[in-house]
C-alpha cells in the first residue's frame, strides 16, 4: 500500500500541488474488480482546500487517472461500518452526519479543529502523516551527500555504515556544544525566575483592576440596554413621521383644486384648464396605493369619502355641462348647402371640434371616474350629431343629383348599342383621338356633344363628392378618437356595446377582388378599432345608403357613369388604405366599389346582349355595323377613363368578352344580310376594328388586332376574286381547256394542232374582246362595287386597286399560255397592260 501511496502522490497529486492525506481501496458490488482508490488530498498552499478524489487504474499500463473529485464540504454523510476505524478532521462547520462512528473520535476531531483555529497564522498544521514529501533544499542536500560517496549506490551497507559514523560524530559535537553553553543556560534560568516574579506582580495588579471594573460592568450593561431602547424609539418616531408626511402629501388636495372642482366655470377656457388640473390631482390622490393598516385609520377613511363625494359631484357637473354643449351644437350647426354652385359641398365642423377639444382631458378623466356617464355622453354626442350629419349628407347628395339633372335613361335594347347617339354621329366622331386623362378637357373641345358634356359634368360632380367626403369623415373620426380617447387597436373592446365586430375591411366578395386579404397585408399597420367604426357608423348612418342611392341614380342616367365611379372610388380607397387603413370611410367606399363593379359588369353584359340581339335592315346597304361603331366610342371613352388606373384588368377582361362577341356577330350579320355581299360586310367591319385597335393602341387586344387584320385581307381577296370573276369569260374557258390538255400529258407546243384549240379558234375568241368591250365591262363592275361599299370606310379605291392587280395577273397568265402553246405565232390580245392601267385609272377618276 505504501508503494501505491507513493505512486499516487507522484503521478496524480504532486503535479497539481497537492499532497495525499489518505487512500483506501474501493470497489462496486457485483461488478468486475478493477483497481479503484478513494483518496483524500489537500492543497500545499493556504488556505488549505481538502478534496476527495476517485482514482482508477488504467486498463493499459500502470498509470492512474482521476475519475471524479468532490470538495470535502460537499460531503453530507459518512457511514463508517465500524465505530472504531475513522476520525473527523478539517471540517469545522457543516460537518457531515457520521453513522456507525465512535463518538470519541468525533470529539477528538473537534478538539483538533479548535486547536487548529487557535494556532497563529504561519504556524504549521498538525497533521499525522506516514509520508512527507522532501523539500527542494532537502533533495539538494541528499543529492550532494550521495555524490560525495562513490559507493552510495553500489554498496548500500558501506554507505549506511558511513552515515552511522557521521551521525555519531555529529551527536558528540552536539553534546559538547550543549555542555559548553551551561553558563548561558544558568543565566537564562535566572532571567526566567525574574520574569516569573514580574508576572506575579502584574497578575495581582490586574486582579485589583478587575475588582474595580466589576461594578462598572453592571452599570454599563444597564446603560447599554436603555440606550438601545431609546434608539429604537427614535427610529420608530422618525419612520412614523415620514409615513405621516407621505400619507398627508398623497391624500392632500389643495384648496384651489377643491374650489375649481366645486365652482369652476366649465364654459371658461382658463377655468377648464384649472378644472382639468384639479381633476388630475384628485385622480392621483384617489389612486394612491396605501398599506392595508393605514386604510383603517379614521382620518384616511374620511379623506377618501370626501374624495368620492368630490369626484361624484364634479363628474355630474361635467356630464351635465357637456350634455348641454352637445345638444346646443346639434341645433346651432345648421349650415345649409348652396344649391347654385357647380359642385356640391359639405359643411365643415372645425369650429365645433375646436370648441370641444379643451374638454378632451376631462373626458379622459371622466372615462376613469364614471364610465357610465362617459358612455351616456358619447351616446348624446352621437344622437345629436347624427341628426345633423343625416340632414347635411342628404342635402349634399340631393344637391349633387340636382346638378346632374334628372335625365331619363336612354338605354334600352335598341339604343344601348348606340351609346345614346346615332350611328351617323358615331361615324363622324370615330376618327377623333380622345386620349385625354380627363373628360373635362374633352368637354372643352366638344362642348356641342351632349353626351360628352354630361359625362364631364358627372366626373366633376363625382370628384367633388369624393373630395368633400374624405376630409369631413376623416376629421370627424380623428376628433372622436382624440376626444373620447378611443383605442386604435383592432382588438379593443366596444364602446358600450356587445355587438359583433364588422367583417375585415379589406375583405369583400369577388366583384371587388382588388381589396382582398393579400392586398391588406401590404397596407399600413394603422388599424381602427371596432368601437371607432361603430361610433362612425352611428354618426354617418345616412352616408352609405345615400351613396348607394347616388350610384344607382348615376347608373340609371348613363350606364357609362359606372366606369367613372369604378375608377375614381377605387383610387380613393387605395389611397386611404395607405394612410388610413380600416377607417369607416374606407370601409364604406370599399362596399360601394362592389356595387359599382356589379353595375360595370351589367353594362358590359348589356352591351354584349345588345350585340347579340341586333337585327340589321335587309333592304339597305349594311356598311359599318352599329355595334362596331358603338365599340369604338366605348373604347375611346374607356381608354380615357381607365388610363393609369389600377382597375385596368377589369377593362381588359371586358374588352376580351366584347370583341369576341363582335367578331362572332359580324360574321352572323354577313351571312344574314341579303343586300350587301357577305365578304363586303366582313372586310369593311374588320377593317374598321383593325383601325380602332391600331389607333387606340390597346395592348390586351394585340391578338384580336392581328385576327381582324387577317380577316379583313382574307375577305377582301375573296370579294375581289368573286366579283371580278372572269372578265373575258370565253377566253378564260378556252385557256382552261388548254390547261386540261396539258395536264393530260399533251405537250404545250402540240396543243395548237388540235382542232378545238387551233390558232384560228384562238384568234376568233380574242376578237370578241376588243378594248371597248373590256373597258365597258370594267365600268359596270366599278358601279357594282360602289353600290356594295359604304362611304364611311372609303375603301373604294382599295378594292379597285386589288381588282386591277387581279385583272393584270389574269392577263399575264393568258399571255404566258399563248407564248408556251403557240410559239412564234404572233398572236396577242387586242390590249396591253398599259391599256388596262389606263382603263382602271379613267374609270376611278370618272366616278
Amino acid at each position: 500500500m505504501t508503494a501505491i501511496r507513493h505512486t499516487l502522490q507522484k503521478d496524480v497529486f504532486l503535479p497539481n500541488d497537492e499532497r495525499l492525506l489518505g487512500v483506501v481501496h474501493v470497489s462496486k458490488a457485483g461488478k468486475k474488480k478493477k483497481a479503484s482508490f478513494l483518496c483524500a488530498a489537500a492543497t500545499t498552499e493556504k488556505p488549505v482546500q481538502v478534496s476527495i478524489v476517485n482514482v482508477k487504474k488504467s486498463d493499459k499500463g500502470d498509470t492512474y487517472k482521476r475519475r471524479q473529485t468532490w470538495q470535502l464540504r460537499e460531503l453530507k454523510l459518512v457511514d463508517g461500518k465500524d465505530d472504531t476505524k475513522l476520525c473527523q478532521r478539517y471540517l469545522i462547520k457543516k460537518r457531515p452526519d457520521f453513522v456507525n462512528v465512535n463518538p470519541q473520535l468525533l470529539e477528538e476531531a473537534v478538539q483538533v479543529g479548535e486547536l487548529t483555529r487557535t494556532m497563529p497564522q504561519g504556524a504549521e498544521d498538525v497533521v499525522d502523516e506516514e509520508y512527507q514529501v522532501l523539500t527542494a533544499q532537502e533533495e539538494s542536500d541528499l543529492e550532494k551527500l550521495i555524490s560525495q560517496c562513490d559507493f552510495a549506490v553500489s554498496n548500500a551497507e558501506a554507505f549506511t555504515e558511513q552515515l552511522s559514523k557521521d551521525l555519531s560524530m555529529l551527536d558528540g559535537a552536539n553534546i559538547h556544544s550543549i555542555m559548553a553553553s551551561e553558563e548561558q543556560v544558568k543565566t537564562l534560568m535566572k532571567l526566567l525566575e525574574v520574569s516569573e516574579t514580574e508576572i506575579n506582580r502584574i497578575e495581582k495588579r490586574l486582579e485589583r483592576y478587575e475588582g474595580l471594573l466589576e461594578g462598572v460592568r453592571e452599570q454599563m450593561e444597564q446603560m447599554k440596554g436603555k440606550d438601545t431602547l431609546i434608539q429604537m424609539q427614535n427610529t420608530n418616531y422618525k419612520k412614523l413621521l415620514s409615513t405621516l408626511d407621505t400619507l398627508v402629501g398623497q391624500l392632500d388636495l389643495s384648496p384651489g383644486h377643491v374650489k375649481a372642482l366645486h365652482e369652476g366655470d366649465l364654459s371658461n377656457p382658463s377655468h377648464i384648464l384649472d378644472c382639468t388640473s384639479a381633476a388630475e390631482a384628485l385622480q392621483q390622490a384617489m389612486g394612491v396605493q396605501l398599506h392595508p393598516g393605514l386604510c383603517k385609520m379614521q382620518a384616511v377613511r374620511e379623506q377618501q369619502k370626501m374624495f368620492e363625494k368630490l369626484r361624484s359631484s364634479f363628474a355630474r357637473r361635467l356630464a351635465t355641462h357637456l350634455n348641454s354643449v352637445f345638444v346646443q351644437q346639434g341645433h346651432d350647426m345648421g349650415e345649409t348647402l348652396s344649391h347654385h354652385t357647380l359642385e356640391p359641398t359639405l359643411p365643415k365642423h372645425y369650429s365645433a371640434h375646436r370648441d370641444l377639444m379643451p374638454y378632451a382631458d376631462l373626458m379622459l378623466w371622466l372615462k376613469g371616474a364614471d364610465i357610465t356617464s362617459f358612455h351616456q355622453l358619447a351616446q348624446v354626442y352621437t344622437s345629436n350629431l347624427k341628426r345633423l350629419y343625416d340632414r347635411e349628407i342628404k342635402e349634399f347628395f340631393e344637391a349633387a343629383k340636382s346638378i346632374l339633372g334628372s335625365k331619363p335613361s336612354a338605354v334600352d335594347s335598341k339604343k344601348f348599342g348606340k351609346l345614346m347617339g346615332s350611328t351617323e354621329s358615331l361615324g363622324k366622331s370615330s376618327g377623333s383621338k380622345l386620349r385625354s386623362s380627363s373628360l373635362l378637357d374633352i368637354a372643352d373641345h366638344k362642348g356641342s356633344n351632349p353626351d360628352i358634356t354630361d359625362r364631364a359634368k358627372f366626373e366633376r360632380v363625382l370628384n367633388s363628392i369624393m373630395s368633400e367626403l374624405e376630409p369631413v369623415c376623416m376629421v370627424e373620426q380623428d376628433f372622436i378618437i382624440k376626444f373620447f380617447h378611443l383605442s386604435t387597436d383592432s382588438t379593443a373592446t366596444d364602446l358600450g356595446s356587445d355587438e359583433e365586430d364588422q367583417p375585415e375591411e379589406g375583405v369583400v366578395d369577388a366583384d371587388g377582388a382588388m381589396f382582398s386579404k393579400g392586398h391588406t397585408e401590404r397596407q399600413a399597420e394603422k388599424q381602427v378599432s371596432s368601437e371607432v367604426r361603430r361610433m362612425m357608423s352611428d354618426l354617418f348612418g345616412m352616408l352609405e345608403p345615400e351613396l348607394h342611392n347616388f350610384i344607382n341614380h348615376a347608373d340609371k342616367m348613363d350606364p357609362y357613369n359606372s366606369m367613372y365611379m369604378l375608377v375614381k372610388i377605387s383610387a380613393v380607397v387605395m389611397g386611404m388604405e395607405e394612410k388610413d387603413a380600416g377607417s369607416y370611410l374606407a370601409t364604406t367606399l370599399a362596399t360601394s366599389v362592389v356595387i359599382v363593379k356589379r353595375n360595370f359588369d351589367k353594362l358590359i353584359q348589356a352591351k354584349i346582349q345588345s350585340i347579340e340581339d341586333i337585327k340589321v335592315p335587309k333592304n339597305k346597304r349594311c356598311g359599318i355595323l352599329p355595334f362596331v361603331a358603338s365599340f369604338e366610342e366605348f373604347a375611346e371613352l374607356a381608354e380615357t377613363v381607365f388610363k393609369g388606373s389600377e382597375r385596368r384588368a377589369d377593362l381588359d377582361k371586358a374588352y376580351g368578352r366584347m370583341v369576341r362577341t363582335i367578331f362572332d356577330n359580324v360574321e352572323r350579320v354577313g351571312l344574314e344580310h341579303q343586300k350587301t355581299p357577305q365578304d363586303v360586310v366582313l372586310f369593311e367591319n374588320f377593317h374598321h376594328l383593325n383601325a380602332v385597335f391600331a389607333r387606340l393602341k390597346i395592348t390586351c387586344l394585340e391578338t384580336e388586332k392581328k385576327e381582324a387584320r387577317h380577316k379583313y385581307k382574307q375577305h377582301l381577296n375573296a370579294y375581289v376574286i368573286n366579283w371580278l370573276g372572269h372578265p373575258m369569260e370565253k377566253l378564260n374557258h378556252f385557256f382552261e381547256g388548254i390547261e386540261a390538255r396539258v395536264a393530260q400529258g399533251v405537250k404545250a407546243e402540240e396543243v395548237g394542232y388540235q382542232l378545238a384549240f387551233s390558232k384560228q379558234e384562238l384568234r376568233k375568241v380574242i376578237k370578241e374582246y376588243p378594248m371597248k368591250e373590256v373597258k365597258k365591262g370594267l365600268d359596270s363592275l366599278y358601279k357594282k362595287v360602289e353600290k356594295h361599299l359604304c362611304e364611311e370606310e372609303n375603301l373604294n379605291q382599295v378594292v379597285w386597286r386589288s381588282m386591277q392587280e387581279e385583272f393584270i395577273s389574269q392577263y399575264k397568265h393568258f399571255e404566258d399560255l399563248i407564248r408556251r402553246c403557240y410559239p412564234e405565232s404572233g398572236i396577242t390580245l387586242e390590249f396591253t397592260i398599259d391599256d388596262i392601267l389606263k382603263f382602271f385609272s379613267d374609270i376611278a377618276q370618272s366616278h
